[in-house]
């Protein structure tokens, strides 16, 4: 399976911050999707994920013949998790299996969901207000894998967790790429570097290969810095 962009654009008055842009992402793989911030990275997952409207471009998705890519292909990671924290961690994901059951594939058990995100069991019954960030985050995340889009968009979701919260998390994500195309936002060269198959740089409305396995660490950041800082003369 594969997820191809197409002549995207996208402006917000005479800004133009996606710039006809043109990339294939493939199932099985970690895809690091990097920018400073106010890049467009954010822009470019609310366009894919049907949020916001591009003026031109298509986004479509498929193995040897392709489709539109529709909003049941994608699920969304915010930084900011966003729970109803008047329920518990259980009644959550009681609710959300139980409206989405015909649709779930290989249905568990909710001990079975919370122990895959290492959700300690006296934490289940807690009311999610109660709950950290990164506890937060992993309800979140639980429940986008848990209705097993074909895309997976991950905006800055580990920035704030704490190390032991954010290298549960990233042991996850590379459990489970081979299933999925997995786009990961961030502004951190070194949590790309280690946790991503690919890496792909938003710089002036333009998307950049940086091909990891071709260059040693040192001069790969240096293409990176080169490609952030605007310079035009980066040979890929």
């Amino acid at each position: 399976m594969k997820l191809v962009v197409e002549d995207i654009c996208k402006s917000f008055g005479e800004k133009q911050v996606l710039k006809n842009i043109h990339y294939t992402f493939e199932q099985g793989k970690i895809y690091g999707l990097l920018g400073r911030n106010g890049a467009g990275k954010t822009t470019f997952f609310n366009c894919l994920n049907k949020d916001i409207p591009v003026e031109q471009g298509k986004f479509q998705i498929g193995e040897e013949s392709l489709r539109e890519v529709t909003i049941e292909d994608i699920g969304y990671v915010l930084s900011t998790p966003q729970v109803p924290e008047f329920l518990t961690g259980r009644e959550f994901l009681k609710f959300f299996v139980d409206i989405n059951k015909d649709k779930i594939k290989d249905l568990k058990s909710l001990d079975a969901y919370f122990d895959f995100m290492q959700i300690a069991p006296e934490d289940r019954d807690k009311l999610l207000k109660d709950y950290s960030h990164g506890m937060k985050n992993k309800m979140q995340m639980l429940i986008n894998i848990i209705a097993n889009p074909n895309i997976l968009l991950l905006d800055e979701p580990l920035t704030s967790l704490d190390v032991v919260v954010a290298e549960e998390m990233k042991q996850m994500l590379r459990q489970i790429k081979k299933d999925h195309i997995i786009i990961f936002s961030t502004h951190i060269m070194d949590l790309a570097l280690s946790l991503c198959d690919e890496i792909v740089v938003l710089s002036n409305g333009e998307l950049q290969d940086v091909h990891k396995d071709s260059i040693d660490e040192k001069e790969l950041k240096e293409n990176i810095m080169t490609i952030l800082k605007g310079e035009k003369d980066y040979a890929k």
